[in-house]
């Protein structure tokens, strides 16, 4: 794929009238995903990368001071209680089915819908996925293997996330992209799972580690590794596609976006994410001549 940042172009949302900004090939909106979805256009992304709250978060006690000596887990750190992401679970389902159904409409049926999440909501997607007739292509199991410790010593150590695959077109029109040659060659040397030439499995061994870089420019709490949306372009983006991130929070989906030559398209109603987001746009335009860490979408 060509490396060049594509220019700006017509908005995808050209009427709004809120704080909004675009940064290469990428526009970014400051407002609610809900209502800025209904704002696109049927049949106009390639790939959808949804990052919603899972309705995880814990008023828990529960804290790793910074002298905790554990290899490989940085300093402190505290059980999420972040008010966005304290769901209803009643409530749950219903909200669930707006914003997927709103996907389906604006994801091309050749597209690719991406959704994080954890036992705390991806039965509430998987159950709407059927009913909408969105056909689950895979789910994935994302293993981090420096998952924090369980503190309280009360269950398991939570030690993966999922993620579905899903496109629009349903059971009897599959034609959304897989890039297939290109993921069974490529060799993800962090993944124990990954060598080259072979098939990519539905484990991914993908350290949660965000680089200093990826860091630099301030960071949100549930913030995914670059390298992970790297992958997830790798295997569903078309050259010259459109990414659609609904939940931007710190803008990686944008940014892994723009750094691999796709146009882009996010939401973020926070209004000191939607900054940071803008911050880590710019930074990667900012360093668009140098060399690119990641590997490009063939």
């Amino acid at each position: 794929m060509n490396k060049k940042i594509p220019k700006p172009s017509k908005s995808l949302l050209p009427d709004f009238q809120g704080e909004s900004c675009q940064i290469g090939g990428i526009e970014l909106f400051q407002g609610d995903a809900i209502s800025l979805l209904k704002s696109l256009k049927d049949d106009s992304i390639d790939v959808a990368i949804a990052d919603p709250p899972y309705g995880a978060s814990s008023k828990t006690p529960t804290a790793l001071p910074s002298d905790h000596g554990l290899k490989g887990f940085g300093g402190a750190w505290k059980a999420a209680d972040h008010s966005w992401d304290l769901l209803d679970p009643s409530k749950q389902l219903d909200a669930v089915a707006e914003w997927v159904s709103e996907l389906k409409r604006v994801v091309k049926p050749e597209g690719s819908i991406w959704i994080h999440g954890s036992y705390h909501n991806l039965g509430f997607v998987n159950v709407v996925c059927q009913s909408l007739k969105i056909e689950i292509i895979n789910e994935v199991i994302w293993f981090k293997r420096n998952a924090m410790p369980n503190l309280r010593a009360t269950r398991l150590t939570a030690s993966h996330e999922g993620i579905i695959w899903a496109h629009t077109g349903g059971e009897k029109n599959r034609k959304y992209n897989f890039n297939y040659d290109f993921i069974k060659a490529k060799d993800y040397e962090e993944d124990s799972f990954k060598n080259a030439d072979k098939q990519m499995r539905t484990v991914w061994d993908i350290p949660n580690n965000k680089t200093k870089y990826e860091l630099s420019f301030g960071s949100h709490p549930t913030q995914k590794p670059e390298r992970l949306i790297q992958r997830m372009l790798d295997i569903s983006a078309p050259k010259k596609g459109t990414v659609l991130s609904p939940f931007a929070g710190s803008g990686t989906d944008l940014v892994v976006a723009l750094r691999n030559g796709l146009k882009g398209v996010g939401f973020e109603m926070n209004p000191e994410y939607y900054e940071l987001a803008q911050r880590r746009l710019q930074g990667e335009l900012d360093r668009e001549a140098s060399e690119l860490p990641f590997g490009e979408i063939k």
